[in-house]
């Protein structure tokens, strides 16, 4: 009998030992076949092939065919990980970017108490040359091969020395400044401060290696300050390392609670992480801001937040990323950023909203997502983010702010004000007059400025659609009529959302003066989701339910 069964236990284990030789043999064939398709290419093709190039390409094709998160980084490009993971880099701290009026770099964002910073260099600082050299326009060049040169000139070993000429906008001159290089670590806490009577506010804007430890710090300094309730701030955090989002939930959970398991394709690979100290603060009342950024480590700590009932959620349905990359060595010092697994929160869950075909996302229906419950017997369910359990309607914009938004019209007008004023009042009290405003207008309108509104490009899809259809005689006139109503009033919109584009210069010019941190703190003044976060948490009792699940009346 125990032979027969053993001869049983064989058969069965054909068909899957056969299904994993056949497919070694197909990963060997086509490989196989790939090395020598290129060894006949580069014998005898017409021209002499680039090696890098073209293996480069292929690689680059066949990872955007599976998921945006799985990334190749040769050897010259793996600082680049590195960085990601870790917000350090040696530099002078400040992204530069190209512009096409000047074909050359320029100073896009400065980073406060950073060695550009502090030497005076500024916004809008068109570069000219690093120490000595002439950097050159970029002329026929790839634009981003350009800038890559420009911005690998610039970083360097730190406690080097150099000189960086730049000429200024506005004035025109020319002016040299002496920059050490130093390592530049971005810190993960944007802006901290009391916003109402007892509530402590935190705005996180990623997950690297030391946003624990700038987190636990800044609480511990709001509750210096009195804060006996906290609000922390996760709306557009991409998130980033998976072990700072449990050190983080670990700040408000009891020690050894599951804040997530990993399953993938290779079982050793699979693990359950859990808090492993004791909580920095496991009572005070909390409440998590989030919003379609929300994404990766940031849906950890407010998913797993959620599914413990510790949190109050407030604000839009998170992006949904319940994947979880590791970096994998290559030959020759290159480094592979892979999808290796999902994750699940306490309550069971993936928040993955997306299916990749072909390397592009398919969100997931809501009518497959499943229900799960949270430790008080809230239902949750999985597939689509995290649900807040207070949805913020956001206030609905015209495209024209987005269009200014990333517009060098908006961005050249903020310079010329800096560089025209030394000082502005602080974040919570600047405001642009009226006359500066219709300063804006006619600056604008000389920039020649243009934005293409949704409405027209509407209309001008329901033409092709009537014309597929059959409708455009009959319906044409109807249509012009409509259009003739549509004309495009560059006046009449600059003045009819007035307010918004108002508070997007102004958002600007503190950029300007204070950096990220005046833009956080000038931002709070009109704020629907922190407002109801600091009435959510000022009544004990609404607090309470919602996190009961009892429904508010």
């Amino acid at each position: 009998m125990k032979k027969l069964w053993l001869l049983f236990g064989w058969l069965l284990a054909l068909p899957v030992a056969a299904q994993k030789s056949s497919h070694n043999f197909e990963v060997a064939k086509q490989l196989d076949i790939f090395n020598a398709l290129y060894k006949e290419l580069d014998l005898y093709y017409v021209d002499t092939l680039e090696a890098r190039k073209n293996i480069d390409n292929a690689i680059l094709y066949m990872l955007d065919r599976l998921d945006p998160y799985t990334v190749y980084y040769p050897e010259d490009k793996t600082d680049e990980l590195k960085q990601m993971t870790t917000g350090k880099y040696a530099g002078i701290g400040s992204v530069i970017s190209f512009r096409e009026k000047e074909d050359r770099c320029i100073i896009a964002d400065p980073y406060e108490g950073m060695p550009a910073a502090e030497a005076g260099v500024r916004r809008g600082d068109i570069i000219l040359a690093i120490d000595g050299k002439d950097v050159g326009t970029c002329g026929k060049q790839d634009q981003g091969s350009y800038s890559s040169t420009v911005s690998a000139a610039l970083r360097g070993e730190p406690g080097t020395t150099f000189e960086l000429r730049v000429r200024r906008p506005t004035s025109g001159r020319t002016l040299n400044f002496k920059l050490t290089r130093r390592s530049v670590a971005l810190p993960s806490v944007t802006f901290s401060n009391i916003v109402a009577d007892s509530i402590g506010y935190v705005l996180l804007n990623g997950y690297t290696e030391n946003t624990s430890r700038d987190l636990r710090l800044a609480i511990a300094d709001l509750k210096q300050r009195g804060a006996r309730r906290l609000v922390l701030d996760l709306r557009s955090n991409p998130g980033g390392l998976m072990m700072e989002a449990v050190n983080i939930t670990g700040f408000f959970i009891p020690r050894g609670k599951e804040v997530l398991s990993t399953k993938g394709k290779v079982k050793e690979m699979n693990a359950v992480y859990k808090t492993q100290s004791d909580p920095l603060d496991p009572h005070i009342p909390l409440a998590v801001l989030v919003d379609g950024g929300t994404a990766s480590s940031a849906e950890i700590t407010s998913g797993a937040l959620q599914d413990y009932d510790r949190a109050v959620i407030i604000g839009q349905r998170t992006y949904g990323k319940g994947l979880v990359q590791q970096p994998r060595e290559l030959p020759y010092k290159g480094m592979l950023k892979l999808t290796t697994s999902k994750y699940y929160i306490p309550s069971g869950r993936c928040i993955q909203a997306y299916d990749f075909k072909d390397g592009r996302p398919q969100h997931v229906p809501d009518s497959l997502a499943r229900d799960f419950l949270t430790a008080a017997g809230r239902t949750v369910r999985d597939g689509g983010g995290i649900t807040p359990d207070i949805q913020v309607t956001p206030d609905s914009l015209p495209g024209l702010i987005d269009y200014l938004a990333a517009s060098d019209a908006l961005f050249d007008y903020c310079v010329n004000y800096r560089n025209k004023h030394e000082r502005i009042a602080p974040p919570a009290k600047f405001r642009l007059t009226d006359a500066e405003y219709e300063d804006f207008k006619r600056f604008l309108k000389e920039s020649g400025f243009t934005y293409d509104r949704q409405s027209r490009r509407v209309l001008d899809m329901l033409r092709r659609v009537a014309a597929r259809e059959g409708y455009a005689e009959e319906a044409g006139p109807e249509l012009d009529a409509l259009e003739a109503k549509l004309v495009h009033n560059e006046d009449y919109d600059l003045e009819h959302w007035k307010t918004e584009i108002k508070e997007l210069i102004e958002a600007t010019i503190i950029a300007n003066y204070y950096y990220e941190r005046g833009v956080a703190e000038y931002n709070l003044r009109h704020d629907k989701e922190l407002d109801e976060a600091v009435k959510v948490l000022s009544d004990d009792r609404r607090y309470r339910k919602l996190l009961s699940g009892v429904p508010e009346p």
